[in-house]
């Protein structure tokens, strides 16, 4: 399945593979229509190539396939099943085979309206095919910009303090056309853009009702009905996508046309606005901002828990497979993926923190590492647990890796004393925190140099020279299970 996030390839208006002129070619019959597209490029000296085309290709054949004395109802039935396949155009090639076009194939292709191109003899099918693929390349770089400047000022809108407003008025200039948000009971509760008249308006709010769920609160099974719906009503392009926070909420957008992109721009819209809209309608920003206030006011995280939903969290920690550093809207897609609002981008990792009842399932695309359940006063533990998990998941190759939370055999030593024998031990080394760092991936590892380098970024002759540096100040030999065993002990206590 194509990946929804992504725009696809936009084709090419068969005017301007006209305009190349190192390819000179002509239209010779069939209508000058600028809203003639191409999808791709297909050669074939078949007779009949309806059984061979998927729909928007520009054919070429060199009329190898006519037979000598063939008359219009030979050429008659050749077009006729092109069109019926949905071919975009035909492109004859003159030489070697006919020095000109047949007259009849002209004669054909203006009856059926299907554009008829010449192809000079100095130009090479290849040639053509090279051309076109080079102007859907130009133009999917064209459009990727422009998804990618759309999903910044989407992102951007979110984080003012009317978000929604700002993120309808951005999205409708970015589609060109008109953006409205309906509640649960079908209302406009906002909109920005150009009115489209009073039948899109009306039809729109229709296609509205398609998509929204039914029944108590708006609950219903997630496959009763479509996540998204569109029609065209005179001659507007409208589209309605369901939020996806099972609240009633919809997004609706009517657009005088309908670019490759704007599907793209549409979801991600919905993205931020599912967020928005379910903070919004249960009261959680609100209760978000009041913690954040009480923290900054010296409460302590114990007290302004309850506020957040809850007395235990876990934290997940995540890193995009394949990507640059996250943008806020794909960290606040992965929130969404872990049902979780509270999302905090740290450079090249996101961290979410979420509820300990809810369960934290591998996301598409990402590496996460999940730490153990625990009270507020122990995030920031939980938070080292999560980024060591991460580590490990991304030196195995691992897409989520779990915090182990069962006993361990520190619960059996007084943790005073655990203590004071963890910071006995690594007092050598404690003031250099990449030797600690090192020396804990390292034994988490099994003593793996390639695996700790892929850990913490750094070259595998790294990980070898501040191993022996470890080993050099502890004064030991970590090649012995019993001292790995000892160092691991306390290393867990720090």
């Amino acid at each position: 399945m194509p990946d929804p996030t992504v725009p696809p390839t936009p084709p090419v208006a068969l005017d301007a593979l006209l305009a190349r002129a190192d390819l000179g070619l002509r239209r010779i019959a069939g209508p000058a229509d600028p809203a003639v597209v191409v999808h791709w490029a297909h050669t074939s000296e078949m007779a009949d190539p309806y059984p061979y085309l998927l729909g928007g290709e520009l054919l070429l054949s060199a009329g190898v396939h006519i037979p000598d004395g063939a008359g219009a109802g030979y050429f008659d039935a050749y077009v006729s099943r092109i069109v019926a396949a949905g071919g975009a155009a035909l492109g004859f090639g003159v030489a070697p085979v006919h020095d000109t076009v047949p007259g009849a194939l002209v004669e054909a292709c203006e009856m059926h309206g299907l554009p008829l191109l010449e192809v000079p003899p100095r130009t090479t099918f290849s040639a053509v095919a090279r051309a076109l693929w080079q102007l859907m390349a130009q133009a999917r770089t064209a459009e990727l910009r422009r998804v990618t400047e759309a999903q910044q000022s989407l992102a951007t809108a979110a984080a003012r303090p009317d978000p929604v407003p700002a993120v309808l008025q951005q999205l409708a200039r970015r589609l060109g056309g008109r953006a409205v948000l309906y509640g649960p009971e079908g209302t406009e509760i906002a909109g920005a853009g150009p009115d489209p008249g009073a039948e899109a308006r009306t039809a729109l709010a229709k296609l509205a009702e398609v998509v929204r769920p039914s029944g108590p609160s708006g609950q219903e099974p997630s496959d009763a009905r479509p996540s998204s719906a569109s029609d065209t009503v005179a001659g507007v392009r409208l589209v309605a996508h369901a939020l996806g926070n099972g609240e009633g909420f919809v997004l609706g957008t009517a657009a005088p046309q309908r670019d490759a992109g704007d599907h793209t721009i549409a979801s991600v819209a919905a993205v931020l606005l599912s967020l928005l809209t379910g903070e919004r309608h249960g009261g959680s920003g609100a209760d978000r901002s009041s913690a954040l206030v009480r923290l900054l006011l010296g409460a302590a995280p114990a007290e302004v828990a309850p506020l957040l939903g809850g007395d235990r969290w876990r934290v997940v920690c995540g890193r995009p497979d394949g990507r640059a550093a996250p943008d806020p809207v794909a960290a606040s897609a992965l929130g969404a993926a872990l049902g979780s609002s509270l999302v905090d981008v740290a450079g090249e990792v996101v961290r979410v923190l979420v509820p300990d009842g809810r369960t934290v399932e591998r996301v598409p695309g990402w590496t996460l590492g999940v730490s153990a359940a625990a009270a507020p006063r122990d995030w920031p533990a939980a938070d080292a647990q999560a980024s060591r998990a991460l580590a490990r998941a991304r030196a195995t190759r691992t897409p989520l890796l779990r915090h182990g939370d069962r006993p361990a055999l520190t619960d059996l030593v007084p943790p005073h004393d655990a203590d004071a024998h963890a910071r006995a031990l690594l007092a050598p080394i404690e003031r250099s925190p990449a030797l600690v760092d090192t020396l804990r991936t390292w034994l988490s590892l099994h003593g793996s140099w390639d695996r700790t380098a892929v850990a913490l970024d750094v070259h595998r002759n790294t990980v070898r020279q501040r191993i022996a540096r470890c080993a050099a100040l502890l004064d030991t030999d970590l090649d012995d299970p019993d001292v790995r065993m000892e160092l691991w002990f306390a290393l867990r206590r720090t």
